[in-house]
């Protein structure tokens, strides 16, 4: 993603997934059919980090959010599609069907740029004005200009900086690791994965007939619910692609977040005095509307926010790395709560796994308290100086300085200028 870009990088992601759906609809035994899923199972891994990156540099401030929202809406209508066409369908035939989805993924990148923000790392700035103009139109132009000058501000630092000591490996390592706009965007990531991995919304995926049955009870139709709650949380991620850009980022999070606590807290309690028989009252509705708020509560905020926010904060030069660590740990904890979770109902109980999980997203809501900034309407370069926490050393004056006096940055400034008229080059 780094090296060749977001563009070739999409490609590169694309191609085992659409392979490995072939694999499957074709597999003849169980051995080709686990190739399949493991061409898959790369193809996710290398677009986890990707998706929010490419979305994010994309987009205008004022409409990032709500292009963010739609990657969990695609996931979200993906659970529910497959549950619907694989009770019509059988596996080899929804799997043929699902072919659809990567292929036309292809052949869009086909006919897509590459980011802006990448084609600046690159020096490629008059390629990089043009594709921002024909992705945004004029309107947007402090951005672009800000994007290039901090740019070139960057590399002419560096360039300054290496003329004076230079550094081994590992210690330009440790001074990245100390970077508060390096370090800061990580940790909050890791909470933010955690958060919408503990949330319910995997173990639900996962283990649907057995949450209800306990929940519900085990007279209820749990197929029924399993599709229900899949359009329902469909229903809501769209709901959230217009709420993100009528609210703050901050103020979805805490209130859905809120809302997640109390809904784990509330099935705690409710699995537990139903099981010792101590309920006032009881019917099926209770259950019913506790799951639904946290279903909402998951759809509209938990969900879709880590991918909004990860689009959004990490700074230009440490953008892959920082995604990728991130999604690793996302990765991580998805598997971990997916291989406990059988085992700590078993250990202690349904309300107990409940009580567990809201004391975990309690704890990562106080830490995404005080780490996450407000960046609604905020460009790219503003949220980063927000993390850099600190105005501009002396030092990094006097290059600024420089860089308006030094004839070749200027003669490249005007030729990154020049409009320029007719198709993109892509």
């Amino acid at each position: 993603m780094e090296r060749c870009g977001r563009r070739m990088a999409h490609f590169a992601a694309t191609v085992p997934n659409l392979v490995g759906w072939f694999i499957i609809t074709m597999a003849p035994n169980f051995e080709i059919l686990f190739a399949g899923r493991i061409l898959q199972g790369l193809s996710i891994g290398m677009l986890s980090p990707l998706r929010s990156v490419l979305i994010g540099e994309y987009a205008s401030p004022k409409n990032r959010g709500a292009f963010l929202t739609t990657v969990s809406l695609a996931q979200s209508f993906g659970v529910f599609f497959v549950h619907l066409i694989g009770s019509l369908l059988s596996w080899q035939q929804t799997a043929l069907v699902c072919v659809f989805f990567p292929f036309m993924s292809f052949v869009m990148t086909m006919y897509s740029p590459e980011t802006p923000s990448w084609l600046v790392t690159k020096g490629r700035h008059e390629e990089c004005r043009r594709v921002f103009h024909w992705l945004r139109g004029h309107d947007e132009d402090d951005e672009l200009d800000d994007m290039i000058e901090s740019r070139l501000l960057f590399e002419k630092a560096k360039i300054s900086a290496s003329f004076g000591k230079k550094k081994n490996r590992l210690r330009r390592m440790l001074t990245t690791i100390q970077k508060k706009e390096f370090y800061k965007p990580i940790i909050l990531m890791l909470h933010a994965h955690v958060l919408v991995n503990f949330a319910g919304g995997t173990t639900m995926s996962a283990y649907s007939t057995l949450i209800i049955g306990v929940v519900m009870g085990p007279e209820v139709n749990a197929h029924f619910w399993m599709i229900f709650l899949g359009a329902q949380r469909f229903i809501s991620n769209t709901l959230a692609v217009f709420a993100i850009n009528k609210f703050k980022r901050r103020t979805m999070m805490f209130a859905t977040g809120g809302l997640s606590i109390f809904t784990q807290f509330a099935l705690a309690g409710y699995v537990y005095f139903k099981q010792q028989g101590t309920l006032p009252y009881d019917a099926l509705w209770i259950p019913i509307l506790l799951i639904n708020l946290k279903f909402f509560a998951v759809a509209t905020g938990m969900l879709p926010l880590p991918n909004v926010i990860g689009g959004e904060v990490f700074p230009l030069e440490y953008r892959s790395i920082g995604g990728t660590i991130s999604l690793a740990s996302f990765s991580a904890t998805f598997f971990l709560v997916l291989k406990t979770f059988t085992g700590l109902v078993d250990s202690v109980g349904m309300y107990g796994a409940y009580m567990v999980y809201g004391g975990i997203i309690t704890y990562c809501m106080v830490v995404i308290w005080f780490l996450l900034p407000e960046t609604k309407d905020k460009t790219l370069q503003q949220i980063e100086d927000e993390f850099r926490g600190r105005p501009l050393a002396p030092e990094e004056i006097e290059v600024r300085k420089s860089l308006q006096a030094d004839p070749i940055v200027t003669y490249k400034r005007r030729m990154s200028e020049r409009r320029c008229s007719g198709p993109i080059p892509f």
